[in-house]
């Protein structure tokens, strides 16, 4: 198991991954997945290598909205190695893949027996938190259009593949708006020549339009990271 697959994992010194390293077990994400349930207990902390892992708001009507998209460059459920047993959030798999697993009571120890970690999974939290402040204001203040955009460039960069896999049904559910206006939205950016639509693929054809046409959130969310992992 190579640990420059989650950036998490290859920011750490080597004596603190070497410590580490005997506890994680090796993964398969399955798109669907739930890896988190709001109020249930934390079973295992995940280091994604390619998959990408949605922490999602869940109402009463049943609709779900994104607040965070978590791969390559985080971990989730890393709370549980702060002292919280009980997961805030429920995760899905968006993107299937592969991640690095472990117990929570095992990094729960290693947290403490190694400050480094401990401030790393601290500052990751402050990460996601500023990520999920930026999605709220980003669906309060920005077009379909824009967060659609900023979504797609997201999922890109965490997935590395302009292809993505998935449906505008689940597309929808993450950006928490109806099927009808992502159908309406992703067919305007394909005539514009952005992207291409079948039935469980979208096809990014043009980044660089695809950045101007997103909002600033993109930007923003991805220096979020940069500081983290410098």
């Amino acid at each position: 198991m190579s640990r420059s697959f989650n950036l998490i994992l290859s920011s750490l010194p080597q004596n603190i991954f070497a410590a580490l390293k005997p506890h994680l077990k090796q993964v398969t994400l399955a798109f669907g997945d739930v890896v988190a349930e709001t109020g249930e207990p934390v079973r295992a902390v995940y280091f994604p290598f390619n998959g990408i892992i949605s922490l999602v708001v869940e109402m009463q009507v049943g609709q779900m909205i994104e607040t965070a998209m978590v791969g390559r460059d985080g971990v989730v459920n890393g709370t549980a190695a702060l002292d919280s047993k009980v997961s805030f959030y429920k995760g899905i798999i968006q993107g299937a893949g592969t991640a690095a697993t472990i117990d929570p009571d095992i990094l729960r120890t290693l947290t403490s027996d190694f400050p480094p970690l401990q401030s790393l999974l601290i500052r990751h939290e402050q990460v996601l938190l500023a990520q999920a402040q930026q999605s709220a204001a980003c669906n309060a203040g920005h077009t379909i259009e824009a967060r659609m955009c900023r979504w797609l460039l997201r999922m890109r960069d965490l997935m590395q593949s302009d292809e993505l896999k998935l449906t505008q049904e689940f597309l929808a559910q993450m950006l928490g708006v109806q099927r009808p206006s992502v159908s309406l939205t992703a067919g305007t950016l394909q005539r514009a020549g952005l992207i291409t639509y079948r039935r469980g693929a979208i096809q990014l054809l043009d980044i660089e339009r695809l950045q101007e046409n997103s909002c600033e959130c993109y930007e923003t969310v991805k220096a979020n990271y940069q500081l983290l992992l410098p």
